[in-house]
């Protein structure tokens, strides 16, 4: 079944440009880069802040948090800099776990992906940038709640249709937006190290108070910290569309951490300078505070920037994640509309728009924190077994090409912290882990139902023996006839 679905994709079209519908080469090593920092310089660093020095308990040790998660993804990326270059398909988690644990545990994967992670992740960075696009016209007021939302839905329209429209603008958007944040981080950076020069050291005082640190909520500090560094995996999703993936991959990675956690732990540094740990905690936006206390007037661009941040890690996490559904749906665990391309726009259309309507209903749905923290459960659990999978890898398949080699401890402390973490989640915050793993349980009947088409119920055989085969007739007519009379179509061979 397979190898039928792989020689129907590679069937000719007439009217693609090149003869050949597939998704190009069209990621060099600075789109890369950008779509590595775009994606991890978002609303991490601008919201979490507040969670960490909440969680941790004191400003010496939430910049030990920050430093300590910096250090971790590091180690993260450098084993995903080896499974991108020796299993060089996109779709990043899903496609690791497939090759090293097999289908029913991607599925698992890709299910809980498709429910809650990702829907979760997206209307996370999309609400902080609902909240800074909006806090320039409502200084000094709060910003409604409701405008936030609205605001947020607009952005993740934006987004959505930018992706579906064109590969190479949303790339050439993508490195503007990342020259943009790393402009706004700059702005945070310059005036506090200059004040901090100055003499300004009165918020590191007792920096270490012992008293203050709550080890109990460690956890959660974590993965606010690991949230914030979040999307150094995002390039190994596109991997099929990366040119020279044996030496772009790994370079890209290893630049964009560089980059990233100077610019986070200098960050950091610069809040804690202007800012007291009280003020910190009590601050709604950090950013737009920070800047308020040392900009004056100019603070009003501050939000501006920091919008365009949140966008662009919007832009770089859907343009990444669409591949992943494009994947599974080429290996039959999606339905097959997802792995349609359209035949001049070279995108994955249906790819793209399949998570709108959960994204959109998550926004209505608990506060930014509760998501950030139950959407962390999942993705770190997932990610760790991924890791996991390179180790194990090693041993069952020692002749695989590995142009990139990591040493073998590097993998095994990642994945160790991972799952170290979400077992201390689940007494720091047991409802909504609670909620995460029953979810990914789910993923288990919902493989045997919809997969493993000899297990399924006999009504559910029935339906679908009865309807499948007459909606690709319909639908497959219908394409034939709209492409007649229009100047774009879509690849459909996969249907027959």
């Amino acid at each position: 079944e397979r190898d039928r679905q792989k020689r129907a994709r590679e069937k000719k079209s007439p009217d693609a440009p090149n003869g050949k519908v597939e998704l190009r080469k069209k990621v060099t090593l600075l789109q890369g880069i950008s779509i590595i920092i775009g994606t991890i310089i978002g609303a991490g660093i601008f919201i979490s802040p507040k969670g960490i020095l909440k969680n941790s308990g004191s400003v010496g040790m939430s910049l030990v948090v920050w430093i300590v998660c910096g250090v971790l993804s590091l180690f993260g990326a450098l084993s995903y800099a080896e499974l991108g270059t020796s299993i060089q398909k996109s779709g990043g988690h899903y496609t690791y776990i497939l090759e090293a644990f097999g289908p029913q545990m991607a599925f698992i994967r890709l299910w809980a992906d498709l429910i809650a992670i990702r829907p979760a992740g997206l209307a996370v960075i999309s609400l902080a940038f609902g909240q800074y696009i909006l806090e320039p016209i409502f200084m000094p007021c709060g910003v409604p709640e409701i405008a936030i939302k609205l605001a947020t839905s607009i952005g993740i329209t934006s987004v959505m249709y930018l992706n579906s429209m064109s590969t190479s603008w949303t790339n050439r958007i993508q490195i503007f937006l990342t020259f943009s944040k790393l402009l706004a981080i700059a702005i945070i950076i310059v005036p506090g190290l200059y004040m901090l020069f100055k003499g300004e050291t009165k918020n590191f005082e007792n920096a270490f108070e012992v008293s203050n640190i709550k080890l109990t909520g460690l956890p959660l500090a974590f993965y606010s910290g690991m949230y914030a560094y979040a999307g150094w995996f995002y390039l190994n999703f596109v991997t099929e569309e990366v040119e020279n993936p044996e030496k772009t991959v790994p370079l890209a990675i290893c630049i964009s951490m560089a980059i990233v956690t100077f610019c986070y732990v200098l960050t950091n540094v610069a809040y804690y300078t202007v800012m007291s740990a009280e003020e910190l905690l009590a601050s709604q936006a950090v950013a737009v505070t920070f800047a308020g206390k040392m900009m004056g007037n100019f603070s009003v661009a501050v939000p501006v920037f920091v919008a365009l941040s949140c966008f662009g890690s919007m832009n770089g996490c859907l343009f990444a994640f669409s591949r992943m559904f494009y994947v599974a749906s080429r290996e039959g665990h999606l339905p097959e509309v997802l792995s349609m391309i359209h035949v001049r726009r070279h995108t994955p259309l249906a790819a793209v728009l399949v998570l709108y309507p959960m994204t959109v209903f998550q926004l209505f749905v608990g506060d930014i924190y509760s998501l950030l923290n139950f959407m962390s459960f999942l993705r770190w659990l997932f990610i760790g077994v991924a890791v996991l999978g390179l180790i194990y890898m090693r041993y069952t398949r020692p002749d695989m090409p590995r142009p990139f080699k990591v040493p073998l401890f590097i993998p095994a402390i990642f994945s160790f912290t991972c799952f170290f973490m979400v077992f201390l989640s689940l007494y720091s915050d047991p409802v909504n882990t609670g909620i995460g793993f029953a979810i990914s349980l789910t993923g288990i009947p919902a493989y045997y139902i919809f997969i493993v088409f000899d297990r399924r119920p006999k009504w559910l055989q029935d339906g679908l023996g009865n309807t499948l085969p007459s909606l690709r007739r319909h639908l497959k007519a219908f394409t034939r006839h709209h492409c007649e009379n229009h100047t774009y179509s879509w690849h459909m061979d996969s249907i027959d």
